[in-house]
């Protein structure tokens, strides 16, 4: 029996995986993961994605190994690996999860018309989202570019139930070719190791990410409309690196909240629903992260440092990345974010506010930095977030909507419990003073606004 190949990237689970599926029936199945940062227009993964990325394969290798099904690992450029794997081990066969980034989707083609000249049967399924991208359209047959009327139209669709796990016994148990050792990817930081509070703060994988999932279903949903917005409180879900990742699909969180018809349960619907507008975003804009979406915004002054030798703006950057501006909820964020990989989505939008409005400083490297310290970062949500909070991109927040950081903090963190487990020193001389004046700051970022809107 000829073997079929089952190729993972971002759907790092065995449960409703319909390519995995589709290689156990066909079969004798051999999984493949490809760490491909080569391949051009491919972004390689910051460095809090690649600690998770280390563990997430662990834990699937291991759920593989308990169904008979080898995983291979290789690093190199995906379609000439894809290629060279299928060719050595005789597949008859080739399945994967599609991918929904230009670049991925170019590799992918590629690599489809090659099975097919060779004689492999090839397929792919729809795995990562609830929609896909193309289908769902305006009634011009166009991209929806306000959330609204986007979610409106794909809530209304009915989704498939999640795929159990296949059974055992159907692996590919012949010869394989040689392959990487996870550690020799060096994925983990090592000098100096920083993730010890990623490791206190998450457990990579499927088993932890279903754990999650049950708990916040069972209990915190039932508060989560009024707790999503308090960093003091554990109101957030905490699925999103678990989403980001694959350990668990889209349709899994989907009908885990299907039973539930809380205000709540609806409110976390259209938050997963933001996450496929991201995604419906990006496909129609590969540049996400990099040009802005609204191309007036290409004329707004935005300071950018490494371009312009701004050395006030280096610094201003420099202590808005290391959580010392002053203000002690987008401090505190900072450092949530350096010490955990992830930060509260309320405070997210404020730290990014500042950074953009107050500050003045360009949003693509906030992104950048987010994508280096974030574990959910992904190429959709990330720069689709920071290009909201810009005003410069699909149904944005207007750009006069600047937050004002301290009244955000005497709103969502009023006993300053959140405050006092990031910033210990708060309310000492070892804090560090305001970095800027917000009343001004903000007159001047309405000011460029305004300037800007006068010379369109």
């Amino acid at each position: 029996m000829k073997p079929s190949i089952v190729w993972f990237r971002d759907d790092l689970r065995v449960r409703d995986n319909p390519a995995l599926r589709a290689a156990v029936d066909d079969g004798a199945a051999v999984a493949i993961y490809v760490l491909d940062e080569e391949s051009p227009g491919i972004r390689p993964y910051g460095g809090a994605a690649r600690w998770w990325l280390h563990h997430s394969l662990a834990a699937l290798r291991e759920e593989l190994e308990a169904l008979g099904i080898p995983l291979l690992l290789r690093r190199g450029p995906a379609a000439d690996i894809v290629r060279k794997t299928a060719t050595v081990i005789g597949a008859g066969a080739l399945f994967w999860n599609r991918r929904y980034g230009e670049a991925e989707r170019t590799v992918d083609a590629g690599i489809k018309a090659w099975a097919r000249d060779a004689g492999i049967h090839v397929e792919s399924f729809q795995a990562s989202l609830l929609h896909e991208p193309w289908e769902v359209t305006t009634k011009t047959g166009g991209q929806y570019k306000v959330f609204t009327p986007f979610w409106r139209a794909l809530s209304a669709q009915e989704f498939r139930e999640p795929l159990v796990a296949p059974a055992k016994g159907h692996g590919y148990a012949g010869d394989l070719p040689a392959y990487d050792d996870l550690d020799s990817w060096r994925l983990l930081p090592t000098k100096p190791d920083w993730s010890c509070g990623l490791a206190e703060a998450w457990t990579p994988g499927p088993r932890a990410a279903h754990k999650r999932l049950a708990e916040f279903v069972d209990g915190g949903l039932s508060g989560y409309k009024e707790g999503r917005d308090r960093p003091d409180r554990d109101g957030s879900s905490g699925l999103s690196p678990h989403l980001r990742w694959g350990e668990l699909s889209p349709f899994e969180v989907w009908h885990a909240l299907g039973f539930r018809s809380s205000q709540s349960a609806a409110v976390y619907a259209s938050e997963l629903g933001w996450r496929e507008f991201c995604w419906h975003q990006y496909f129609h804009n590969p540049q996400l992260a990099t040009a802005n979406l609204r191309t007036e915004f290409d004329r707004f002054p935005w300071a950018w440092p490494e371009v312009t030798e701004d050395e006030a703006a280096a610094r201003d950057l420099r202590a808005w990345e290391q959580g010392r501006t002053g203000f002690p909820l987008v401090d505190a964020g900072q450092r949530q974010l350096w010490h955990t990989g992830w930060m509260h989505n309320r405070v997210r939008m404020v730290a990014a506010s500042f950074l953009v409005k107050n500050l003045g400083i360009h949003w693509q490297l906030g992104e950048q930095w987010f994508w280096d310290t974030l574990v959910d970062a992904d190429p959709a949500s990330n720069p689709a977030n920071w290009q909201w909070v810009a005003g410069s991109g699909a149904d944005a927040s207007p750009f006069f909507r600047i937050f004002n950081p301290e009244a955000q903090r005497t709103r969502f963190d009023p006993q300053g419990k959140y405050i006092a487990h990031w910033i210990p020193e708060f309310g000492t001389p070892h804090y560090p003073e305001e970095i800027v004046d917000l009343k001004t700051t903000r007159q001047d970022a309405l000011e460029a606004y305004k300037g800007l809107k006068e010379r369109l």
